[in-house]
């Protein structure tokens, strides 16, 4: 495995890999990797030639009173875990060196990152399109792997790459869970052994879902409403938000309607760890 720090240097490597028609695989992370992250590039090696990681904390998508500054960067454990999955390149550039002395573009994301996460942290999503965009052109992908944990960023990207015409395919993959349920985030570590068994609660509500729904209950806005009670009803837990929204879209939906798509939505506090979570389901 090759670890290239500067950019200039990734694109022109991605470059001469496309000129003698390698296919790339691109798996764009924060580090601090863990099963879910292992996963998108056993997907992406899957139709691969070569893969490429990318680990990079973008300064650009965290708020002022986020966790920038003590996001976890393990990086000689990551690079180890990344050279045992077969990881061919690990782009692991500085933030001077991605947003330089008189950096001034950024890509807008459009209506689709306006709820949610995005009206939890204002400018999130801007700074994640920047990001995947420098990124792509940097890596030159013909695929790139997101983890469907992150649902509305998943959403938002599709959008970028179908507006801009940008020249790759977007996999989601599944989101890979703990024993008792809770979907594996490197914010995990942050949570006491007993927040993490408690947090079993959040998959207890999509599992609550499901059983509602297969039943062809209609009312979505009930079903969000019972999962908040339960989730609520945990000592130390409370919701930021827990709603149904159209799969495409992105908008609130109250009422589903037969054969359509929606994805169940939760934000939830442990503590003063913030987690999230989805299901997609069909009415």
């Amino acid at each position: 495995m090759q670890i290239i720090t500067e950019p200039a240097l990734m694109q022109a490597t991605a470059e001469k890999l496309r000129l003698h028609r390698q296919r790339i695989g691109v798996v764009m992370t924060m580090g601090a990797l863990h099963e879910g992250h292992l996963s998108l590039i056993q997907q992406v090696r899957s139709v691969s030639g070569t893969v490429i990681l990318t680990i990079f904390v973008n300064p650009k998508q965290f708020g002022p009173d986020e966790d920038f500054h003590r996001y976890p960067r393990p990086f000689d454990q990551d690079a180890a875990h990344a050279r045992a999955a077969g990881v061919d390149y690990l782009f692991a550039p500085s933030v001077e060196s991605m947003y330089p002395e008189g950096f001034q573009t950024s890509v807008r994301a459009g209506s689709i990152a306006e709820g949610f996460e995005g009206m939890k942290r204002p400018g999130h999503f801007d700074g994640v399109v920047t990001v995947v965009t420098k990124l792509l052109q940097i890596t030159k992908p013909h695929t790139a792997v997101f983890g469907e944990k992150d649902a509305q960023q998943l959403a938002v990207i599709r959008r970028l790459v179908r507006d801009l015409n940008i020249d790759v395919e977007i996999v989601g993959a599944p989101i890979i869970r703990e024993k008792n349920g809770l979907a594996v985030s490197s914010r995990n570590i942050y949570l006491s052994g007993e927040q993490r068994e408690a947090a079993q609660v959040l998959y207890m509500g999509i599992c609550h879902a499901r059983r509602e729904i297969e039943k062809k209950r209609t009312d979505l806005f009930g079903i969000a409403n019972e999962i908040e009670r339960m989730i609520a009803e945990e000592p130390g837990f409370r919701c930021d938000y827990v709603a149904f929204v159209d799969d495409e879209l992105f908008v609130p939906a109250e009422t589903a309607e037969p054969d359509k798509k929606y994805r169940l939505l939760l934000a939830v506090y442990a503590g003063n760890v913030r987690l999230i979570d989805n299901c997609l389901f069909t009415a």
